[in-house]
């Protein structure tokens, strides 16, 4: 009895409809969303040996999401977010499919990954702030939160299986087999927001600029004490995170001399850390205590990564990323719970917009950086150094924890009046 209640606390969820479609169509959708990200990765570095453009093409492919999202956060208060996701996807659709064509083909080069890699960036832009801000609307209030943290696990699996999946097909076949996955894959969520029952809801209305609405949000978010540590804390990680991502190609080939399945397994470990991370969380209740796990999760994936950059042993490379991927993903969900809790739905767009420009827009900067340092001071190195700095973050944000918690607590209040 005791087990299937706990198990009930943990899947309340899915009792909304929505709910369960949206999470079924993104379930399959990021497979293939993960397998092409391995898979480019492996591609670029195959094709030109060299970590300043592994980073370079990364770089590419996210700075527009950087530049435009908060674009894109406008455009999802303004705009039915139903409509914004469905374009998306199948927009999303056609760019796997020029990528298949040119992989099967045997005509890519790295200048048309980049290229196609820009193009989803753009995409990206409108798509992810757009998927956040629409995700309150499959599910209540009261589980928001739980559906949060499900969905987080959706995005480790997918981050375990799909990995370790492209790993075995590039080995096998080629990156071709990935993409043409990846694109066949959009289908289901198409099919997903099909088949939702949507209440009807009007887009907000409003006569100020863009630019005036970007300007307030911006400083409500950043004078606001608990939304001013969640995008900090994010971009941060995720910036640090994206060295791990970056390089590991290097790491999988140069420091434990392995090949593409190597590289998948060290991903899939990393999926196994933050799927253990999401369940964890989806039984967590308290929202006033997500400040400690914040702190602590930044903490942990940094010593995690020193231990990684170390390691020149499989097994203990593989330990250290599960454990760093427990850690990065405490940081995120605890940070997007406390974001959609404390924002209204008029402005939800916007801010979800500004903290994915803070986290996913970190990573292109990540890219970047963690090419120009390995090329200088080596792979290890630079993971080093961007893990310690995520170590000290840590400790500087729990200087202020009983602040952050106590604003919290006042402004759940005021929500519930």
């Amino acid at each position: 009895m005791e087990a299937s209640t706990k198990s009930q606390v943990m899947l309340r969820a899915f009792d909304s409809r929505n709910f369960r479609l949206y999470y079924t169509g993104q379930a399959i959708s990021l497979i293939g969303t993960s397998m092409t990200q391995v898979a480019t990765s492996w591609l670029v570095y195959r094709l030109t040996d060299s970590a300043w453009l592994l980073g370079l093409v990364g770089f590419a492919s996210q700075i527009p999401t950087l530049v435009l999202i908060p674009l894109g956060g406008i455009v999802a208060d303004r705009t039915n977010r139903y409509r914004i996701l469905t374009v998306a996807q199948i927009l999303g659709m056609l760019q796997s499919l020029a990528l298949t064509w040119l992989a099967l083909n045997g005509t890519i080069n790295v200048w048309q990954i980049a290229l196609v890699g820009v193009f989803q960036g753009i995409i990206n832009a409108f798509d992810i702030p757009t998927r956040q801000a629409f995700l309150p609307e499959t599910v209540s209030k009261e589980n928001l939160g739980n559906a949060i943290a499900l969905y987080s696990s959706l995005v480790s699996v997918s981050v375990m299986l799909g990995p370790a999946i492209a790993g075995i097909l590039i080995a096998a076949i080629g990156s071709g087999a990935c993409f043409l996955i990846d694109t066949i894959s959009y289908i289901a969520v198409i099919f997903a927001l099909l088949a939702m029952r949507l209440a009807p809801k009007k887009a907000v209305i409003s006569t100020r600029k863009p630019l005036e609405e970007l300007r307030a949000s911006f400083i409500y978010a950043f004078g606001f004490l608990p939304l001013r540590s969640v995008l900090i804390g994010s971009a941060l990680v995720c910036c640090v995170w994206a060295f791990y991502l970056a390089l590991g190609p290097i790491f999988a080939t140069d420091v434990l001399d392995g090949g593409p399945n190597t590289f998948g397994f060290l991903m899939t470990a990393s999926g196994m850390g933050t799927l253990a991370g999401g369940i964890y969380l989806s039984r967590h209740k308290s929202v006033l205590e997500l400040g400690k796990v914040l702190a602590f999760g930044t903490a942990l994936m940094g010593v995690s990564l020193i231990i990684f950059a170390l390691s020149h042993i499989l097994w203990l490379s593989l330990l250290s990323l599960l454990v760093a991927g427990f850690g990065f993903i405490l940081q995120i969900i605890s940070g997007r719970t406390v974001l959609q809790l404390l924002v209204t739905d008029e402005n939800r767009g916007q801010i979800t917009g500004l903290y994915v420009m803070a986290s996913t827009g970190a990573v292109p900067i990540g890219n970047l950086v963690a090419g120009a340092l390995a090329t200088s001071i080596g792979a290890t190195n630079t993971v080093i150094l961007g893990a310690s700095i995520c170590i000290v973050g840590s400790l500087l944000f729990m200087q202020q924890i009983s602040i952050f918690r106590d604003m919290v607590r006042l402004n759940l209040r005021a929500d519930r009046s």
